[in-house]
């Protein structure tokens, strides 16, 4: 991948600037080097919305506004994008992208569909730019340090995984677009995306099967959009097994907003245990040998966050590090397969709880991918 001269501005454009896109826009603007040149939204409020931030920051004068996608990918006033559009967009724009030489940074989910994620990674086999998916949670910092700590051996070799994550009901997005599984790939792919990624990080192993039960009890259901009810999840357990022999398991409820931590993760190995929480970003660690109670705790922060947005100041590491890889031409820290990965096991959750029983990641995925260290 051709590098960048480190003193060449980046110039980003947003495909989307809902809420994720005004997130993006907040996070590019205290990114040194980098600069918004362009948006492009179908929706007007949300161009008006991005307008507002741009112009509060006094860095509007020079951005470009369009309707449609295709028009900013014309325009060649861009060297990097994000994508920030509805989910079950995200295939389409990528096909539009791939062709072209732009940086892409796409939003999680990759795509709604195992199927989609393969195309998109079929049409990018050759392609020389970059494409990296946000799944921001890694940046994090006090998650980042608990994967720090265990690729050091804190922990011995990781044997259980849990993360918690007990918050409130999905958010109002443009057209309530997001409270149907087919438009966000389903709940446990729509968000939880995020938490299979870091499963898949922490353990470095390939999944081999899922098992999940998860229901819609509480949230949206007296809502109507042209006389349908909601159909997306609002709790599950899932359970993920590892080639290696750990296993991993997610806890996820969305109305559990009387909650200390909306966040928790817990590795334990032969030698210790690591716990980090969220919001509060505190790290507790400790080890077998030194007795029943017997931790450390310790706030975690990133010096170089210069904007904490929705995420901890996650989004904005990530795109330093974006930003990094297109100056240096290195790969992507977050690839295709990543996304590719946390899609499949969100599916695989979803058809197990649709046909109760485990479900094998070969049965979604192709043999060379599937099978364990596959890529």
């Amino acid at each position: 991948m051709t590098a960048v001269s480190d003193t060449t501005e980046i110039r980003y454009g947003i495909i989307g600037s809902g809420m994720m896109g005004v997130e993006h826009i907040s996070n590019i603007l205290h990114v040194p080097g980098a600069v918004i040149t362009a948006v492009a939204d179908p929706h007007q409020g949300s161009r008006d919305w991005a307008s507002a931030v741009l112009g509060a920051a006094g860095a509007a004068d020079d951005v470009v506004m369009f309707e449609h996608h295709q028009d900013l990918i014309a325009a060649g006033v861009c060297d990097a994008v994000v994508v920030a559009s509805p989910n079950m967009t995200h295939v389409d724009v990528l096909h539009d992208l791939v062709p072209t030489d732009l940086h892409v940074l796409v939003e999680k989910p990759l795509c709604t569909t195992v199927s989609d994620c393969l195309d998109v990674l079929e049409a990018a086999r050759d392609r020389e730019a970059l494409v990296w998916v946000g799944l921001e949670y890694r940046y994090m910092p006090p998650v980042a340090r608990l994967v720090q700590a265990v690729r050091a051996g804190e922990v011995g070799t990781p044997r259980m995984l849990a993360i918690r994550e007990h918050r409130f009901p999905f958010l109002r997005k443009v057209g309530d677009w997001n409270r149907f599984n087919r438009n966000t790939g389903g709940t446990l792919v729509e968000k939880c995306c995020h938490f299979f990624d870091l499963m898949n990080l922490i353990i470095n192993d390939r999944p081999v099967s899922v098992v999940a039960s998860g229901s819609q009890d509480v949230n949206h259901l007296d809502e109507s959009y042209d006389g349908e009810t909601p159909d997306i999840l609002d709790n599950a357990f899932v359970i993920v097994e590892y080639a290696g022999g750990a296993r991993a398991m997610l806890d996820l409820c969305m109305f559990a907003e009387a909650s200390r931590h909306a966040e928790e993760i817990s590795v334990v190995g032969e030698i210790g245990k690591l716990e980090a929480f969220l919001p509060s970003q505190e790290l507790v660690s400790g080890r077998r040998a030194d007795g029943i109670g017997a931790v450390s705790s310790q706030i975690i922060e990133d010096p170089a966050v210069a904007y904490q947005g929705f995420h901890h100041g996650s989004s904005f590491l990530e795109h330093l590090d974006f930003v990094t890889a297109i100056r240096t031409g290195a790969a992507p820290e977050v690839g295709l397969l990543d996304g590719l990965w946390s899609v499949a096991m969100g599916a695989a959750a979803h058809r197990s709880i649709d046909e109760g029983r485990s479900v094998r990641l070969d049965e979604l995925l192709p043999p060379h991918l599937a099978a364990p260290g596959g890529h």
